[in-house]
């Protein structure tokens, strides 16, 4: 029988057992960073939740808010990707069909084909960090699903959310998480898609803590899905320096916010460029949330992105 070698090492298990929740000592678990080969090497993708408010369909169950002669579905986000020069398209879960099944997703997927569009993955909201039960196991179905269906599509990732803890402590929330996360990640192996986990509050509001999730898993197909405008910190270049090589994709946000202070005009050329010191190879998806009107704004950024990855 053939051993799955795991990207852990046999000391990086041993100090998570001797850990009573399941985390290693700080100092012991030296886990390495994705090792890549070559040059880096940026992609210009962009997120479906960039146009959140202009989806007829809208899985949250919100109605779209733009203007109808505005309002847009996969297909149309798409064509907007190609028409704006973009290698790829970030399918953001909440904007499918509610009855999406095999044959709509194939039929997207030709679509991007044909319009020289990757399809460069996908974005599922969920909460591992709920107590064992109904709940907890609804939410990783509906991960796995989701992974099902990227790789119909074609997406070689899907991100995902830790959650926010209910009715349990910070520490049992992350344990809970790793093993939601080493459970699915085993099903992403299988279809070879990765698992972004995103720095997105709740327990991995602070950069330890994401990065002792993401060590402690054990599947060589979970990552960082690193969200350039979601830390909140002191330091919000430094940490997401620390978090970049652990990055299987990127989410760019025109803004950042530190602690105590109020939003701020991102350093995208800082930003590319931790990118780059880490090696990063892959998908950097401008994912918009900022109050100007994204059919002005986007485009704009775009352009800017662009210039930066081509620099």
């Amino acid at each position: 029988m053939r051993h799955t070698i795991h990207r852990r090492t046999f000391l990086k298990t041993a100090a998570l057992t001797m850990s009573g929740l399941g985390f290693a000592a700080a100092g012991i678990n030296a886990v390495e960073p994705f090792k890549r080969k070559g040059a880096p090497r940026l992609s210009l993708s962009l997120a479906a939740y960039s146009f959140r408010d202009f989806f007829a369909t809208n899985a949250k169950g919100s109605a779209a808010k733009g203007s109808s002669s505005k309002q847009i579905d996969l297909f149309d986000f798409i064509d907007y990707c190609a028409d704006q020069g973009c290698a790829g398209s970030e399918l953001t879960s909440y904007y499918f069909p509610k009855d999406a099944n095999t044959e709509y997703f194939i039929k997207l997927r030709r679509h991007a084909f044909l319009r020289g569009i990757e399809i460069s993955g996908s974005a599922v909201g969920n909460n591992f960090a709920v107590p064992k039960g109904a709940k907890r196991d609804a939410e990783i179905a509906s991960v796995k699903k989701w992974i099902a269906n990227a790789a119909i599509l074609g997406a070689p990732h899907v991100r995902i959310f830790a959650g926010n803890p209910q009715g349990i402590s910070k520490d049992e929330a992350k344990q809970l998480c790793i093993e939601a996360i080493d459970e699915c990640g085993e099903e992403a192996g299988k279809a070879g898609i990765f698992l972004g986990l995103e720095n997105h509050g709740g327990i991995v509001a602070e950069p330890q803590d994401l990065l002792d999730i993401v060590k402690a898993v054990k599947s060589p197909w979970v990552g960082i899905n690193l969200d350039t405008g979601n830390f909140h910190t002191d330091d919000p270049y430094k940490d997401l320096t620390s978090c970049a090589p652990y990055a299987v994709n990127v989410q760019v946000k025109a803004e950042i916010q530190k602690r105590g202070q109020k939003k701020e005009l991102a350093d995208l050329k800082r930003e590319m460029q931790i990118l780059r010191d880490a090696n990063y190879q892959g998908y950097v998806a401008l994912e918009y949330e900022s109050a100007e009107d994204p059919w002005t704004a986007v485009p704009r950024l775009l352009k800017e992105l662009k210039a930066l990855i081509e620099t």
